[in-house]
């Protein structure tokens, strides 16, 4: 890390609505940063974009503090070791991570949704970096799975890569015939998205039916977000609706870990990656998690990296 500047994004004042141009700005920073006792100072390869990031800069209460107007922005990513404080037990080249990928995902559907075999899952937000892996987890376990997508071609890379049953594109004008068809009444929904599509999938419930709230990306960027109106059809199916973090399985990541690695080594679980170049560009890029602009995980490939995923 020869430089004697590295960038760094920070916020620069927070979004009402959607991100814009002048919610980030790009610093070039002196370098002079040395590590700690038990620190070490790592090179970042790669940087997750990921929909809580919108929620990290709403000044409101939430699991994390806000991140503060002049702050780096945080995100969660893989990078190499370049040089270690006394004691470390790493050394330099060791590669490090934050929040590897799959564990919402398992927890939710494991813990959350005790998914069985046999039943029917219905997973909105099929085609981003938590959905697909839903899934998938979800075929393994033996379910019937329906995917919610919001184009065509990711519809296709769903039924046709990921081998899922089913999968449906919500801006059809048909969306809600089709859903009737292809699903019936469900025993899970993995909710991605929020808004409309979960008040519609509420609609739409098996009797004891579990409902895991891993996010509601329609309604991050909303002024005032839009509840549920078919609420009542809980009470009547004995239905179940539960929000969760995967902050709080920290103490299972090894075994989760364990199984997602057992699952992708078997190519029982296929990743798809939305490469961006650049560490400059996430800021123009995490709006592309908003509008449907990605299908996969959306990652950005920090200039000068040469790691792999």
């Amino acid at each position: 890390m020869s430089s004697k500047h590295y960038t760094q994004i920070v916020l620069n004042e927070r979004p009402i609505t959607d991100i814009t141009p002048t919610t980030f700005r790009i610093e070039k920073v002196p370098f002079g940063l040395k590590p700690s006792a038990g620190e070490v100072l790592v090179q970042v390869n790669w940087l997750s974009l990921d929909p809580a990031m919108r929620g990290w800069l709403r000044d409101a209460r939430s699991y994390v503090p806000p991140v503060q107007i002049g702050e780096v922005m945080r995100a969660a990513g893989l990078a190499t070791v370049v040089e270690v404080g006394e004691g470390s037990k790493l050394q330099p080249g060791d590669v490090v991570q934050c929040m590897p990928g799959g564990l919402t995902a398992y927890f939710g559907l494991v813990d959350v949704a005790k998914i069985k075999a046999g039943e029917t899952l219905v997973v909105s937000g099929a085609a981003g970096a938590v959905g697909s892996v839903a899934c998938q987890i979800g075929k393994i376990h033996g379910a019937k799975v329906i995917g919610i997508a919001g184009s065509d071609d990711k519809c296709r890379w769903l039924t046709e890569e990921l081998k899922i049953d089913a999968a449906l594109n919500y801006k059809s004008p048909t969306f809600q015939d089709e859903f009737k068809n292809a699903v019936g009444y469900l025993d899970v929904f993995f909710d991605n998205v929020g808004g409309e599509i979960l008040d519609f999938a509420l609609t739409r419930l098996n009797k004891g039916a579990r409902i895991a709230l891993c996010g509601a990306i329609s309604q991050y960027n909303a002024s005032k977000p839009k509840g549920i109106s078919a609420y009542l059809n809980l009470i009547s199916q004995r239905a179940k609706i539960e929000g969760f973090l995967v902050f709080d399985y920290a103490d299972r990541y090894p075994e989760a870990l364990t199984n997602l690695s057992k699952w992708i080594s078997e190519d029982r679980i296929i990743r798809k990656f939305h490469i961006v170049e650049g560490l400059e560009k996430a800021p123009e890029s995490l709006p592309l998690l908003f509008s449907g602009g990605n299908t996969g995980k959306l990652v950005v490939r920090v200039s000068g990296s040469d790691a792999k995923l």
